[in-house]
């Protein structure tokens, strides 16, 4: 459930409705913190998402990218519980993490390693969006000779 009720801003407004959805996506989660990650910045342009996700295989993760956000899903196959558990404290459950991403944010690649899923991002910006240095040329003035 979200923190905020946004059904309002939607009966009171015309042409506000991204606003509102940006809004939703961006309340906290109720997920519970389930699984933990980190987002650290490797570079300038680059940046690395890391989610603990112990006992989840590569056929059990999916990320998908869609309108600037990126969703990873992790669903386990149903195994058979033929043992006893006397405490089960690995937490056996599916989970989805939806991440905003900025403009011209793309996923370059992911890995998973010891239970540690490694999400890489990069910041592409178009060459038009760069900034660019203009040289300065010094003027040479002509001087012309005028028969007297």
């Amino acid at each position: 459930m979200r923190t905020f009720d946004l059904t309002p801003l939607y009966r009171s407004t015309i042409g506000f409705e991204r606003l509102a959805q940006l809004m939703e996506q961006l309340a906290p989660e109720s997920g519970g913190g389930y699984p933990p990650y980190n987002i650290e910045r490797l570079d300038e342009n680059e940046y690395r998402i890391t989610m603990a996700v112990s006992g989840f295989g590569e056929g059990d993760i999916d990320i998908e990218v869609k309108e600037e956000t990126l969703v990873v899903t992790g669903n386990r196959a149903d195994e058979k519980q033929d043992r006893e558990f006397l405490y089960q404290g690995i937490a056996a459950r599916g989970f989805e993490r939806r991440f905003k991403l900025a403009e011209h944010v793309e996923v370059k690649g992911a890995e998973l390693k010891n239970g540690l899923l490694n999400i890489d991002l990069v910041r592409e910006i178009p060459e038009a969006m760069k900034p660019r240095k203009i040289a300065v040329k010094s003027g040479k003035v002509i001087e012309s000779k005028v028969a007297a």
